[in-house]
């Protein structure tokens, strides 16, 4: 059973889209690391995609483990440099750390 191509992209879109409305709305700083995420896997997802449409591109599925590697260590290191802020401000609200001195 193949999927198409189509259905891949708009599953993509919406992961992305998901992602960044994240990244916008929301203040809490392990949500909008959440959100990073998801635009993160909707990359993988096209690359993934896109080279089992088109054998010859198997490159595309060899980058998108390379992000995931590197999207492991940017959360790992992300999570540790929230838990500094909260133990310094007692917050993890962008907007409060933003104001705050």
């Amino acid at each position: 059973m193949n999927i198409p191509l189509e259905h891949i992209l708009l599953l993509s879109a919406v992961l992305f889209s998901i992602g960044v409305l994240a990244v916008i709305t929301k203040r809490h700083a392990v949500v909008v690391l959440m959100g990073i995420e998801l635009i993160f896997n909707a990359a993988n997802l096209n690359l993934v995609a896109f080279s089992r449409h088109d054998p010859q591109l198997l490159q595309g599925q060899l980058f998108s483990l390379f992000v995931i590697v590197v999207a492991a260590a940017e959360a790992a290191v992300a999570l540790a440099i929230v838990l500094r802020v909260y133990q310094h401000f007692k917050t993890a609200n962008l907007n409060e750390i933003a104001t705050d001195q």
